[in-house]
């Protein structure tokens, strides 16, 4: 299963290392990813791989939601179903 993950928030040191190391932990791989820093503003998306994941979908969501709340930024995490349904034209 495959799951995009949001982050956005304002740009501080380690972001990026916080999240990829919390996602490795959890045995997930990530697949793709792209981010941008807009006056001061950071997101990033990434397309994840959950197939040899450690921990459920939802329990993969719960700590990054939660290790966004610790590094001050918005983590969303949703199937790729989902994600791709909520933006087909």
């Amino acid at each position: 299963m495959k799951a995009i993950v949001t982050v956005i928030g304002k740009d501080k040191p380690g972001i990026i290392s916080k999240v990829s190391t919390s996602l490795a932990n959890m045995n997930v791989n990530i697949e793709d990813i792209s981010q941008t820093i807009v006056q001061g503003n950071f997101t990033m998306l990434m397309l994840c791989d959950l197939e040899k994941a450690e921990f459920s979908l939802k329990e993969v969501k719960n700590k990054l939601v939660e290790l966004g709340e610790e590094i001050g930024v918005s983590i969303h995490v949703q199937h790729e179903d989902i994600f791709n349904a909520m933006h087909k034209i």
